[in-house]
């Protein structure tokens, strides 16, 4: 039997713990799961590419324990469906946290299909406690110097507070 690879794909601009829920769904789908770093032309990130692998290093091997081994890491700056077929993988996972997400991750899903046929997707729902959650508001809570403890995973609060000080500094 072949093995089975999926790629999550994301900008992780941080990792949050809904970011950490999917990840540790999608390995009872797969058997390897690689994590892709993609930049998203629609938003500004906060942290540097660097940052956001060596973050996503980090708490997944804090929060995953020995699954952390079925993890790979990558950034790229290609269309998802690329990297897939790069990393052998045969599903692409994306998290819905509302309605809102459906239609454009629908979108999304159509145009890759068309692009790499034999690469399906699948849908996860984020888990309740994580609905509300998105790494722009945990970008903007940053921003203002709010509590991220309850949003992202220790490791990710001092980068993050730091970059947005970082950011602050160079607006003012």
């Amino acid at each position: 039997m072949s093995e089975r690879v999926g790629l999550y794909p994301g900008s992780f601009d941080p990792v949050t713990y809904g970011h950490i829920d999917l990840i540790r769904r999608s390995l009872s789908l797969v058997d390897r799961l690689v994590v892709a770093i993609l930049p998203n032309a629609g938003k500004e990130a906060l942290l540097t590419a660097d940052e956001r692998e060596s973050l996503l290093r980090t708490v997944i091997t804090a929060e995953l324990g020995t699954d952390a081994r079925r993890v790979e890491i990558r950034s790229a700056s290609n269309l998802a469906v690329a990297v897939a077929q790069d990393a052998g993988a045969q599903l692409l996972i994306r998290g819905l946290r509302a309605g809102s997400d459906f239609e454009a991750e629908l979108r999304m899903a159509h145009a890759n299909r068309l692009l790499a046929p034999d690469i399906e997707t699948a849908f996860l729902m984020t888990a309740p406690e994580h609905a509300s959650t998105s790494s722009r508001l945990v970008r903007e809570v940053a921003r203002y110097g709010g509590p991220l403890e309850r949003l992202v995973p220790p490791a990710v609060v001092p980068i993050l507070t730091a970059a947005a000080a970082r950011t602050r500094a160079t607006k003012e």
